[in-house]
């Protein structure tokens, strides 16, 4: 029997934006389940809910079999063909990016009062701010991402420290996830960088050779958690790949990456000044699976892989997530002031709320808690702080208001945020 795994979370997201007027645009990386959650889950909703087959119109711009209505000339009168009736239909198209002219095409399709606009988009160039002008403001994006932890755990067969194991070492894309044994996986994993994600931006990008690009995620792999910029990137060629690449070519790669959800960026934030810091930045991959696939499984440090799983964790659950900078005044061995910067891991916003986010893989010393504690100690407001670790046996607070709890617990019980 197929398993199928739900992505409720998400689901329930398009749900609540039913006939709200608005483009509803599923971005994220491609494979990470947007197809399925649009043309198999919420197609099954519409269907659940009493809506009729005939009112669900679907196209799918990325099969072969359906190049044809990529021109906007073959594909708008075909499904204005399908709308007979004045009843509400339900638009839902996948790749949506490989029309021509889609913007346009949605933006008409949108003005009818009884039809609904669904897609999904794997650049997030899609997104950009030309294209939200031309949508009017009329888009409504849902981000998706790889199967979080809880969603992994949800169809794993076994306990949650053994998937734990599995999770930071094969990652979360469906197709990963749901293939037999490890040679499977692996295989899969290397097809995906090689043939989708990397054919990808070379086409969009017109890129003659990706040796570069390559090198650069490899770079990347090897310093997720890492403060890092252009510039040492460009340093790291040198003394590496003995290569002339410039600057500026480090930064368009890096944007493209981006743009196609293989990575994201995290910038610093400096606490008590209350403003941004332009670099260095750090950056985490949309699957530790694809991170791992880059380095042939060598190096997977359980801190970095923790911390790549808690940051993509935090912007899943909506939150703007940097950097943490605290700058301090402390004296030294000779009794001079002297100024120091702490690291904060993650501080995470969304709406009025904040958290202050430490992710340590161990604490198994007193030195050990007291230095992970320092950073969050020295910030005076009010906003809760916590401490993520994998060997807490339950949440617990200590005089000072910090909150330490296990990464299982963390990842599995969102509400333990506020506990």
């Amino acid at each position: 029997m197929e398993k199928i795994i739900r992505r409720d979370y998400y689901l329930d997201k398009i749900i609540r934006r039913k006939q709200n007027g608005l483009i509803k645009v599923v971005t994220g990386i491609r494979r990470c389940g947007k197809s399925f959650l649009l043309r198999t889950l919420f197609r099954q909703h519409l269907l659940d809910e009493g809506v009729d087959e005939t009112h669900i119109i679907e196209m799918a711009f990325d099969l072969y079999s359906n190049k044809k209505y990529r021109d906007p000339a073959v594909f708008e009168p075909w499904a204005k063909q399908q709308i007979t009736d004045e009843g509400v239909y339900y638009l839902l198209l996948d790749e949506v990016q490989l029309l021509g002219e889609f913007e346009s095409v949605l933006n008409e399709f949108a003005d009818m009062k009884n039809v609904d606009v669904y897609v999904t988009g794997s650049n997030a160039k899609f997104l950009s701010k030309d294209i939200i002008t031309e949508f009017g403001g009329r888009s409504d994006e849902i981000h998706m991402y790889p199967l979080s932890f809880s969603e992994f755990m949800s169809i794993y067969n076994g306990n949650k420290y053994d998937g734990w194991n599995e999770y930071i070492t094969f990652g979360g894309i469906p197709l990963v996830v749901l293939a037999d044994d490890e040679e499977q996986k692996i295989a899969i994993l290397q097809n995906l960088f090689s043939e989708t994600y990397l054919q990808d931006i070379k086409k969009r990008y017109k890129i003659k050779s990706l040796e570069e690009m390559n090198s650069l995620l490899d770079f990347l792999s090897s310093s997720i958690g890492s403060l890092t910029n252009p510039n040492k990137l460009v340093n790291t060629f040198k003394s590496v790949k003995k290569s002339k690449i410039t600057q500026a070519t480090v930064g368009r790669y890096l944007d493209h990456l981006e743009d196609s959800y293989l990575i994201e960026s995290a910038q610093r934030y400096d606490i008590k000044g209350k403003a941004y810091l332009e670099t260095p930045l750090k950056y985490y991959f949309m699957d530790l699976g694809l991170r791992n696939v880059r380095l042939n499984f060598r190096q997977q440090e359980p801190s970095h892989s923790m911390e790549n799983v808690l940051y993509i964790e935090l912007r899943m659950r909506g939150f703007s997530v940097d950097v943490g900078n605290v700058c301090i005044s402390e004296r030294n061995s000779d009794g001079r002031p002297e100024r120091r910067q702490l690291e904060v891991d993650f501080v995470c916003n969304k709406g009025s709320k904040r958290y202050y986010i430490q992710s340590a893989y161990r604490m198994d010393s007193e030195e050990k808690i007291k230095q992970e504690q320092r950073p969050l100690r020295k910030i005076d407001d009010g906003f809760r702080k916590l401490i993520i670790t994998s060997d807490s046996p339950k949440p617990t607070y200590n005089e000072e208001g910090i909150l330490t709890m296990n990464v299982y617990d963390f990842l599995l019980h969102p509400e333990y945020m506020d506990y």
